[in-house]
């Protein structure tokens, strides 16, 4: 994939993209961050971006939060709806892109964004959408994999630099917010059909 998808084409490749591949991923269990730096937070609202199979999702319903979860893929979100009964939680699962969601006023406690599932754009509307959509005194986590072998990746169809990446996402922030950054903190369980993926950029923001 080159250039910046339209949401059509979008939807189409990670359906595509899930079709050949869930029945090859790992057990779902949520990423290891969120259950890190989340865990025992008060609970309140949370959006969900980029969800894929939901276990983050499930994870933060089972917690009490009133999640909201977003992914492009309809075959990603049937499987995480399956998940989310399976588990006796009630999650909003929903088809879009975050710069087409309707952010509800004041916006969500928790923003939770785990890899590429940003789109860079002419106007840096899903930047902009990432942190309109954390409310004041909120948190916004962002996680991506460290030390993405990129021709690898372009060799399999999916090109990064067309999503927002770790240092895409560490500009947009201004004195409005706290924000901690850690580079390649070690997954115990590597992540990826594969194991590729070892280490992940953690980004972890406070809106004043």
């Amino acid at each position: 994939m080159t250039g910046t998808p339209h949401a059509a084409e979008l939807f189409a490749e990670w359906d595509e993209r899930y079709t050949a591949l869930v029945d090859r991923l790992p057990a779902q269990r949520p990423n290891p961050v969120i259950v890190a730096e989340i865990g025992g937070r008060p609970a309140g609202s949370a959006l969900d971006i980029g969800c894929g199979l939901g276990a983050d999702a499930v994870w933060l319903a089972a917690q009490g939060w009133r999640v909201t979860a977003l992914d492009v893929s309809a075959v990603a979100l049937q499987r995480a709806a399956t998940a989310a009964a399976a588990a006796g939680v009630e999650v909003r699962w929903v088809r879009t892109r975050l710069e087409d969601l309707q952010i509800p006023p004041g916006g969500f406690d928790l923003v939770s964004a785990h890899y590429p599932a940003l789109l860079h754009s002419p106007d840096g509307a899903a930047g902009r959408a990432l942190l309109a959509a954390v409310a004041p005194g909120g948190t916004l986590l962002v996680v991506h994999h460290a030390d993405i072998d990129v021709e690898k990746a372009r060799s399999h169809g999916f090109d990064p630099a067309v999503y927002l990446l770790h240092d895409d996402v560490v500009a947009l922030f201004d004195d409005a917010w706290e924000v901690r950054v850690q580079r390649r903190r070690r997954r115990e369980v590597p992540a990826g059909v594969d194991g590729q993926h070892t280490h992940d950029d953690i980004i972890v923001a406070r809106r004043r």
